[in-house]
């Protein structure tokens, strides 16, 4: 039973430095990118050498998966000659952590020396453009939640990690995206890669269809239940984000609409597409230090 609430952090410096040098104890890697695997896309870490595996339940201070898709495990190793690390499974404001907890493993990575950060979703499709299997580019993000007040970096300001008032006008990094659509090009996936915006709903009922219809007019593409905390600390931190949502159902806009969507059929597409995901990921990970922008450390 998770305590504390949303806008309240929990974690301390002491505990991201207790966790960063246990890891740094165990493992031989330095990673410079990190994968946070979305629903079902927990294969993205298969073609990975040199692997070492930390269950989460075994890290200080980490929380736990609870759902499945999830399998709960940081994934370390070589991919495509670069060092990286692999989330397989996050954490959701709706298991009961609070923001300050799903945000913990990206200082984390930060203090591992992560320069950029790979963030990978399953979401509902609003835009009616949009087909189920279709991978959608994140551009930008609405982060209703943080409308709320749940925002992960409410509380004091820790000045070792960023400002007190990033700007999130750029979170997506424009040069990985616009790699990642030339990539797309190559492996010619052209027909069902997309790009748009990405809204964030605490969930864990998925929308109702005054809700999905809501989201439309304000101009979201895509919806789900995550992936926003981690974007807006990795920012808060200096790191180089790009994210990606794999579009697994269509959002219901239309009260005669009987099919009613569910988490099995999420994971079901998830593992339909996850080969294409993983190929183009693999591609730009690759290809990554071939970019001339640089980070934007606060």
């Amino acid at each position: 039973m998770h305590t504390k609430g949303s806008t309240e952090c929990c974690c301390s410096f002491e505990d991201y430095n207790q966790t960063t040098e246990w890891l740094l104890s165990r493992t031989r890697h330095r990673p410079k990118i990190a994968v946070v695997c979305g629903s079902g896309l927990g294969l993205l870490a298969d073609g990975v050498t040199n692997k070492e595996i930390f269950p989460y339940a075994d890290i200080p201070n980490f929380p736990v998966s609870t759902v499945p898709g999830h399998e709960g495990c940081l994934v370390f190793g070589i991919l495509k000659g670069k060092s990286c690390v692999f989330m397989q499974g996050r954490f959701h404001l709706y298991e009961g952590y609070s923001l300050c907890k799903v945000t913990f493993p990206v200082r984390i990575f930060k203090l591992l020396g992560v320069e950029t950060l790979i963030v990978t979703n399953a979401s509902g499709g609003l835009c009616p453009d949009f087909k189920v299997g279709d991978i959608m580019l994140i551009k930008d993000h609405i982060n209703l939640p943080g409308f709320a007040g749940q925002h992960p970096l409410c509380g004091p300001n820790d000045e070792r990690f960023g400002i007190r008032f990033p700007c999130m006008s750029d979170a997506y990094s424009k040069d990985l995206r616009k790699l990642a659509l030339d990539i797309s090009h190559e492996l010619d996936y052209t027909n069902f890669v997309r790009e748009g915006v990405y809204c964030m709903v605490s969930g864990p009922n998925f929308e109702t269809i005054a809700e999905a219809r809501m989201l439309q007019v304000l101009g979201c593409d895509s919806v789900g239940m995550s992936t926003v905390p981690e974007v807006t600390v990795a920012k808060h931190c200096g790191l180089r984000v790009f994210g990606l949502s794999l579009i697994t159902n269509k959002v219901s806009l239309d009260y005669s609409r009987e099919e009613k969507v569910n988490h099995e059929e999420v994971l079901e597409i998830s593992k339909m597409r996850a080969e294409h995901v993983q190929m183009m990921l693999n591609t730009l990970i690759a290809r990554s230090d071939q970019l001339d922008e640089g980070l934007n450390v606060n």
